[in-house]
């Protein structure tokens, strides 16, 4: 037995530490040395969207049972949704699933622990700041923030909380990402010189609900509930259905598609934000209404922080009229590239002997390596229970049970919100957006940067 309880604790520091476990590595005899492990975990979920319904849903299915979690409550201001969800949970779990008109009424049931909260991009922030302030934790979809207001108050509520706060960033629970994030930490990719990050698709209907708008009243919803901190502006189902088409209620591109990718960045090179943000970019093809561009060029400046390190520049490329939806992240040094495409370290690119020796140098050629553990991208949001997100919810779970934190902690979601504003700054303003440290705010010419 002691045996065992020392093992268990070596695996409980383990996770803590960010890594992940293999589904067999906590058994219920482990669960059952928590404090608390025969005790259910109650789970409410804060906006029965697409992104619950075919990704959270089964991949917490994948789990629940082992870890002894249940859904009890949805919580949705469109009538349609939130019973939907009820009984597609409720025909899920065999238990009762009660539907809740908002989330003060189902925080005020006190009938649950933690949440899945996947609501309009602009809501994040806010919906994680409700579940802490009711006691729970919270398995929060990206992007986290879409303005340093928002940004600052979660930060500030979830840190003083000490809840457990998942942020989406699925790509912090795949083999392959560890195995890319441990190589470049070890110190034998080298400096990193230069990240290419492309998100590329031909999707017309990528983000649109027609066959969803005509069905959607506004006497069935609570439209200033949904508008939370937003302007006043008048009912629009589109607004409601395809608010990642329209600022300020998501950012579109940069949000969707670059927290993901620009997170990597941060968690690969222990930096908080880029130092300067410049971007491009329209509408060119999908002339539908929208107010979020279809096509973006963003570059990131990282350093160099002071004399002696080396700076390097993150370029951020996305188009939705040409692309067959495979996410590129490439990382390049002297001496050859680490490709998230291929999962492979190679070469290609490096300082060969013939060059390097014109100036009296050495070669610098990285060696052919797969990476450990590989497993592929998968870019569409839509994408049931794939490996990434199951793994990503197991953790969130296993750390609400063991209280260390998940691979994704509120600061990983800060620190890509950052990224994701000065970029909405530049392209809004169509200047240079820097960040002020000392402010914690996003700056153009001078002035802090206000939607």
């Amino acid at each position: 037995m002691e045996n065992s309880r020392r093992k268990f604790i070596r695996q409980a520091s383990v996770a803590g530490a960010g890594v992940m476990l293999s589904k067999t590595s906590w058994s219920a005899k482990s669960y059952k040395r928590i404090i608390g492990a025969n005790d259910r975990v109650r789970v409410g979920v804060v906006g029965f969207s697409d992104r619950h319904r075919s990704s959270h849903m089964p991949c917490f299915m994948n789990h629940y049972k082992e870890l002894n979690f249940e859904i009890v409550g949805v919580s949705d201001i469109w009538k349609k949704r939130r019973e939907d969800g009820a009984a597609m949970w409720k025909a899920k779990m065999q238990n009762d699933v009660k539907a809740f008109r908002n989330n003060e009424e189902m925080y005020g049931s006190k009938m649950v622990d933690a949440v899945f909260i996947s609501t309009a991009d602009f809501q994040h922030a806010l919906h994680t700041i409700e579940a802490v302030k009711a006691g729970c934790d919270a398995y929060v979809e990206k992007p986290f923030a879409e303005t340093m207001a928002d940004n600052k108050a979660a930060l500030k509520a979830v840190k003083e909380s000490n809840k457990i706060v998942q942020i989406g960033s699925q790509r912090r629970s795949g083999a392959n990402y560890h195995a890319a994030n441990e190589f470049i930490k070890s110190g034998k990719f080298g400096p990193i010189t230069m990240v290419e990050l492309t998100w590329n698709v031909n999707q017309p209907g990528r983000w649109r609900r027609p066959e969803l708008l005509p069905i959607l009243k506004e006497g069935d919803t609570d439209w200033k509930r949904f508008l939370m901190n937003r302007p006043y502006e008048k009912f629009d189902p589109r607004i409601y259905l395809e608010y990642r088409l329209f600022w300020p209620y998501s950012s579109g591109l940069p949000g969707q598609w670059m927290s993901h990718q620009i997170d990597t960045v941060h968690w690969f090179t222990g930096l908080k934000h880029p130092r300067s943000v410049v971007a491009n970019g329209g509408i060119y093809q999908w002339k539908d209404g929208r107010r979020n561009w279809d096509t973006i060029l963003a570059a990131f400046d990282y350093g160099p922080l002071d004399d002696m390190s080396q700076g390097f520049q993150v370029t951020f490329g996305s188009r939705m009229h040409n692309g067959d939806e495979h996410p590129a992240e490439i990382y390049y040094s002297n001496g050859g590239e680490l490709n998230l495409i291929t999962n492979k370290i190679s070469p290609k690119g490096g300082l060969t002997e013939k060059m390097a020796a014109a100036m009296g140098m050495k070669a610098n050629l990285l060696p052919e390596i797969s990476l450990d553990n590989s497993e592929p991208v998968v870019a569409s949001a839509n994408t049931g229970g794939d490996k990434l997100t199951s793994n990503h919810v197991r953790n969130w779970m296993e750390c609400v049970r063991s209280r260390k934190q998940p691979n994704a902690p509120i600061e990983a979601g800060y620190s890509h919100s950052i990224a994701n504003i000065m970029t909405t700054a530049a392209a809004h303003t169509g200047y240079k957006a820097t960040f002020d440290d000392s402010k914690q705010e996003v700056m153009v010419n001078g002035k802090v940067f206000k939607y």
